[in-house]
């Protein structure tokens, strides 16, 4: 747990510099094996760990962290995962990060992930990039598209906790992959400053762990209003760490049953799940195993045109003229900013910034986009509803536990896509959500459990983390 080691920290039991420098060599070897890392940033973190040295204090004191490639980090090269920012190296810190920085984590590295987090299962990495592997085994996918994030949080033989990033799913089923828990909380808790676009409406800074403990603490770290970021909510700062001693005993949970059928998810999953419900019942947890949210048919189909939409709008300055890697300039404008994405943007980029363009477009907008924000609002309203009568609801997170590569190489994009069935329906609602580790498959594969709660109703989702890591 990452609080008794910032108390040895503090009280000069451990060398930070040393250990700092253990780490360091430990991640170095774990990716030549496993890829978990876009950079690992040896100099920047000895320097943060000097200064922790010197002057030991802050809530993270020490403590390791890991940063999903598209969070920008000062001095550190930040790609979103994909070739085409080949060199970008900021000049400053996201909110996030400062705050992380503020507190007296050390950054160790940027790590691995789908190209801007186009893709479920971290197999879309940009040109010449390297895909993670799954820690528990390598023949499957780490999740996306947060993968190396969730795979070298599982590994991590020290302490240690990572920052990932969810715009349909994205933090959610790499921490169900490889059986840690993956944060998400309300969209407009977190600043966005300094995080690389995907969608602007969709985007969520969250923590990965194996403790609902130090998820707790980095959401005290990072959660809180910037003026720097137009969608941060103004509220008042909560501390979540309060909950961690607080009982389920009259909680209402409510089971979505859209998702929990044989034909919809793997019957292993939804067994395991139903054991974990069982728990919470024995622990004066009230379960209704029977709700439906009557929008989840349109979640996804709302979701992939929304969050293209603004996908290639985003990704549009990326023409290697003021952003971008740059090209030469033989002929004309057109000819150089198509020379630049072709050789620098991977397949899934591509065909996100097209159909997105496309569902944009005069003439489509009304009958695809426009239809997509007013579909959305309707998500939004039927979780509010349950939410009067529920205090959480759960649901599986992904269909399937972690596949193998060679099942998602025969995979069409529309098969992809439906991975994030079960996601994309709380992340276009904006709400609070988990994927919580329940147990493993026959083959021994991680299973997670998603537990949703209402707008800033975070306290909700630690509770159950707390009661069920207890367990």
């Amino acid at each position: 747990m990452i609080k008794d080691f910032v108390s040895k920290v503090k009280k000069g039991e451990i060398d930070v510099v040393e250990h700092t420098k253990k780490v360091l060599a430990k991640i170095k070897k774990l990716n030549e094996e496993y890829n978990y890392f876009n950079v690992i940033s040896e100099e920047e973190a000895l320097k943060q760990a000097e200064e922790v040295q010197k002057n030991p204090k802050g809530k993270l004191c020490g403590v390791p962290v890991s940063v999903k490639d598209c969070i920008v980090v000062k001095d550190v090269e930040s790609r979103a995962g994909s070739n085409i920012l080949d060199g970008y190296v900021p000049v400053f810190d996201a909110t996030a990060i400062e705050q992380v920085k503020k507190e007296g984590g050390i950054i160790i590295g940027k790590t691995a992930q789908d190209a801007f987090g186009f893709g479920s299962f971290s197999v879309n990495v940009g040109v010449n990039m390297k895909v993670p592997l799954n820690p528990v085994d390598k023949d499957r996918s780490c999740g996306g598209s947060s993968g190396g994030s969730g795979g070298i949080t599982a590994i991590a033989d020290f302490p240690h906790i990572s920052l990932g990033e969810s715009t349909g799913g994205s933090i959610e089923s790499p921490a169900s992959f490889c059986g840690v828990i993956g944060f998400c909380p309300t969209y407009g808790l977190v600043s966005r400053y300094g995080l690389m676009d995907y969608g602007n409406s969709l985007d969520k800074i969250g923590p990965m762990s194996k403790s609902i403990k130090d998820v707790a603490l980095m959401l005290n770290v990072i959660a809180g209003f910037d003026d720097k970021d137009s969608t941060s909510v103004e509220k008042d700062k909560e501390d979540y760490e309060k909950y961690l001693k607080d009982d389920v005993k009259g909680l209402k949970i409510g089971v979505v049953s859209d998702f929990m059928g044989d034909e919809k998810c793997s019957p292993e999953i939804v067994g395991a799940i139903n054991e974990t419900l069982d728990k919470l019942e024995s622990k004066g947890a009230i379960v209704d195993r029977n709700v439906v949210i009557n929008t989840s048919p349109l979640h996804l189909a709302t979701y992939y045109i929304i969050a293209m939409s603004e996908a290639s709008t985003n990704l549009a300055k990326y023409c290697g003229m003021r952003y971008g890697k740059h090209g030469e300039m033989d002929e004309g404008f057109n000819d150089y900013f198509s020379k630049v994405r072709s050789e620098n943007l991977n397949d899934e980029s591509k065909r996100r910034i097209v159909v997105g363009t496309f569902a944009r477009m005069s003439g489509f907008r009304d009958a695809y986009y426009i239809k997509a924000a007013k579909v959305r609002t309707m998500i939004i309203d039927e979780y509010k509803k349950a939410f009067e009568k529920y205090d959480v609801l759960v649901s599986p997170v992904t269909p399937y536990v972690a596949p193998k590569f060679s099942d998602i190489d025969k995979m069409t994009p529309l098969q992809n896509y439906m991975a994030d069935i079960m996601t994309a329906g709380p992340n276009l609602a904006g709400i609070p959500h988990m994927s919580f580790p329940v147990g493993e498959d026959s083959q021994g594969m991680p299973v997670g459990m998603m537990v949703m709660a209402k707008h800033f109703a975070e306290k909700e989702l630690i509770k159950v983390g707390t009661v069920l890591e207890d367990d």
